[in-house]
């Protein structure tokens, strides 16, 4: 007969140990001034960057109005003005395919002027247009950037270093770091503070450290105040929304006490993982959410799993002890739940090794999220609900006592 593990020892000093940790956690945000928020939950000023050399420069001093503009295929220069009939010059890459090419064949266009500064043999599918300065050509030369096959990534360790000193800055990894792109937050505050530190300071500062006409801006948005807390707001309450729903399907399909538990695991889990954010001082982002999402979801799989084994169990044993059968369920259910959240971790562990960024701060909070998750399977749930079926037997008990006995006759 397989031994049964007496799980229901550990579970006061479990409840102990996890209000410990959760008043931990509370300590902490008070202490830290809150989550180290992200891009995502503040307002000010959001500019994706790439750090990507110059390729070349191009400028127009013709008639009428000329614009520039490339995808991943082709680059287009746009002619047009009043008493100008509009003209688009298209410049494939598969016929262009080196910068060389490319400088003769734009130098052919009446008013353009074109200069490259990468070695001629670049090849055009690496340029990276920049959204920094306007794309309508004129005598300021508009620059193009490349990004060099040969490029080393650049850690966001650097990058929040060289743009400590302007303030409050956030910076977000984005895509691989082969791509060597970043999100960059400017609070709200310092950008209209007397410290005089705008969008333009972002770019001089990181090219004072990486080299002048090497920083492109992909992108450039202002995010207000009010955008902002509407985000903020909208994942509370994303996260109460899915407490409740779960509360809903868990009290459907098992009794109320069990739904109850359910619930209060996944609310733990929730809680573990913003403490660990909170004292890690992990940006805490749309990522962050997702993970907390993606752990709520890991959790209740295997609290149902072993509520169902639980279920299952007392219609075996209907003569046995509540204790019993919970220690016995725990017990049955233990080699799956491990094995289950070993192979799952092992996939977690590979994205927390080999990427960087947001998605290594995912994967971290995944590994986190699970550990707790088992946990509070085993002791927190089974644990509230076995205290809910001791304090029911002892209301049985005290309305047992307060019945009289009837007489004999």
């Amino acid at each position: 007969m397989k031994r049964i593990i007496p799980f229901s020892k550990y579970f006061v000093p479990a409840m102990i140990f996890s209000g410990v940790l959760i008043a931990t956690g509370l300590v902490g945000y008070v202490i830290k001034g809150g989550f180290n928020l992200g891009v995502d939950f503040q307002a000010g000023l959001l500019q994706e960057i790439q750090f990507a050399p110059t390729a070349f420069r191009v400028s127009y001093n013709g008639r009428g109005n000329a614009s520039i503009s490339f995808n991943r295929n082709n680059l287009y220069i746009v002619i047009s003005g009043s008493g100008i009939e509009g003209v688009t010059h298209e410049f494939s890459f598969s016929t262009f395919g080196t910068l060389d090419t490319l400088i003769t064949g734009l130098s052919q266009i009446e008013g353009i002027q074109a200069s490259s500064v990468a070695p001629g043999a670049t090849p055009t599918r690496l340029l990276v247009q920049s959204a920094q300065g306007n794309p309508q050509l004129g005598a300021e030369p508009f620059v193009v950037h490349y990004l060099p096959l040969d490029a080393e990534p650049i850690a966001i360790e650097d990058v929040r270093e060289t743009l400590s000193p302007l303030g409050t800055v956030s910076v977000q990894v984005l895509g691989t770091s082969a791509e060597r792109r970043f999100m960059i937050r400017l609070e709200d505050k310092e950008i209209q503070g007397s410290e005089g530190v705008s969008a333009e300071s972002i770019i001089s500062t990181l090219e004072a450290r990486f080299g002048a006409g090497g920083v492109a801006v992909t992108r450039a948005d202002y995010v207000g105040s009010r955008f902002s807390k509407q985000l903020t707001d909208q994942a509370g309450l994303l996260m109460a929304l899915t407490l409740f729903l779960i509360m809903i399907y868990a009290s459907v399909r098992f009794k109320l006490q069990l739904a109850i538990g359910a619930v209060l695991a996944i609310a733990h889990d929730a809680l573990i993982i913003v403490a660990f954010v909170t004292w890690t001082r992990m940006e805490f982002n749309t990522t962050t959410i997702a993970a907390i999402l993606t752990i709520l979801g890991y959790s209740i799989n295997d609290t149902i799993v072993i509520f169902d084994r639980i279920r299952e169990t007392l219609r075996i044993y209907p003569e046995a002890p509540f204790e019993e059968v919970l220690n016995r369920a725990l017990t049955e259910t233990l080699s799956r739940t491990v094995i289950t959240t070993l192979t799952t971790m092992l996939a977690v562990l590979s994205l927390f090794i080999f990427t960087t960024g947001s998605m290594k701060d995912f994967a971290l909070a995944l590994l986190v999220g699970m550990i707790s998750g088992v946990y509070s399977t085993i002791f927190i749930a089974s644990g509230f609900v076995n205290l809910w079926s001791i304090q029911a037997k002892k209301r049985t008990k005290k309305k047992l006592v307060g019945v009289p006995v009837a007489s004999k006759a």
